[in-house]
């Protein structure tokens, strides 16, 4: 079964995206190639449950198991040496990645408190997105009963998009909700 996110943006959004800036194929119209989703593990280092409670917790909210990430310099200062687990990562492309971001669009983050929008400007310059979410329980997958301690994560989404305006434009017609500006 295709992910509707999928068919929206076959049906709808390529569409869209070939009026708005004028492309002349198809293949030229952005579109989504991954999306990465990390945690940071700096308790790691002196409690070493953290790594496999946040390993249940992202391979439940993914859907995919998680890479473990190793620091590549050692710091005394935070009493990490070269190659201690240091946090988690999931790539995410096909389609879990549209069925994750669909749910994230529509299921997380109006879960929210006070939720106003993501930032418009969280942009690199080549396309990407990068949003910070400060807990893992607004996941539904996530049983707040059984969670050890709340974690924030990373969601990275990577666009095909040659300029920030258009992955905006990309991110918009998915129903990513931008905050508005206070000068509009």
């Amino acid at each position: 079964m295709t992910p509707p996110l999928k068919e929206k943006y076959l049906k709808e959004i390529v569409p869209a995206l070939k009026e708005r800036h004028g492309y002349t194929s198809v293949m030229a119209v952005p579109r989504l190639v991954k999306v990465t989703v990390s945690i940071g593990l700096g308790e790691a280092v002196r409690e070493g449950k953290a790594i496999e409670a946040a390993t249940q917790d992202l391979a439940a909210i993914t859907g995919q198991r998680p890479v473990v990430t190793r620091a590549k310099k050692s710091i005394a200062a935070f009493r990490l040496r070269a190659g201690m687990p240091i946090g988690l990562k999931v790539t995410l492309r096909g389609d879990r990645m549209y069925y994750f971001l669909d749910k994230l669009l529509n299921v997380v983050l109006p879960r929210i408190r006070d939720f106003r929008g993501v930032s418009p400007k969280a942009f690199d310059n080549r396309g990407s997105y990068s949003l910070g979410l400060r807990e893992q329980i607004i996941f539904p997958e996530i049983d707040y009963s059984k969670i050890d301690r709340a974690r924030g994560l990373e969601v990275t989404i990577v666009t095909s998009a040659k300029t920030d305006e258009e992955a905006h434009s990309l991110l918009t017609l998915c129903g990513m909700p931008f905050a508005r500006s206070a000068a509009a």
